[in-house]
């Protein structure tokens, strides 16, 4: 596999220091859920991976809060393409879904283990801008070419 990172690219611009508090805030609700346990704070989660990714970022909790933080902190905007974050928010609701379904049979451990590594790639696009979804993607890219139909 290449070391050059492949991602979906669609020409829309967003507000990287947005996404990441997005992703900051997806990192303290992941954390609370760990602590305290309360099932309505991972259905929020899911909620809003959901009208993250599947063009409805307008009604994202989530993103109304870091819209309010980027105002009042008077944080700059940083453009970056919106594809890359649409398909991190597209596996951040395939993740949280599983972790829905760990809630719901009552597989604690791995419910605690979905949640810490989403809270981990959470704090590395927050804190040390990785997008986890672009090596996901490119990863993907990879296996496609090698694998894929010709």
């Amino acid at each position: 596999m290449s070391e050059d990172l492949q991602c979906p690219i669609d020409y829309i611009k967003v507000n990287e220091n947005k996404i990441r508090i997005i992703a900051l805030l997806v990192l303290v609700l992941g954390m609370l859920f760990l602590f305290i346990g309360y099932n309505l704070i991972i259905l929020l989660l899911l909620a809003d991976f959901f009208t993250r990714a599947f063009y409805k970022p307008h009604y994202s909790p989530l993103g109304w809060l870091a819209d309010i933080l980027v105002k009042r902190l008077n944080i700059a905007v940083k453009p970056t393409d919106r594809g890359p974050k649409r398909f991190a928010a597209a596996m951040g609701f395939v993740f949280v879904a599983f972790i829905v379904v760990t809630v719901l049979f009552n597989w604690h451990i791995f419910t605690s283990i979905l949640t810490i590594m989403l809270c981990v790639f959470a704090f590395l696009e927050s804190f040390v801008a990785f997008c986890v979804g672009c090596h996901v993607y490119t990863g993907l890219q990879w296996f496609q070419r090698k694998f894929g139909r010709a």
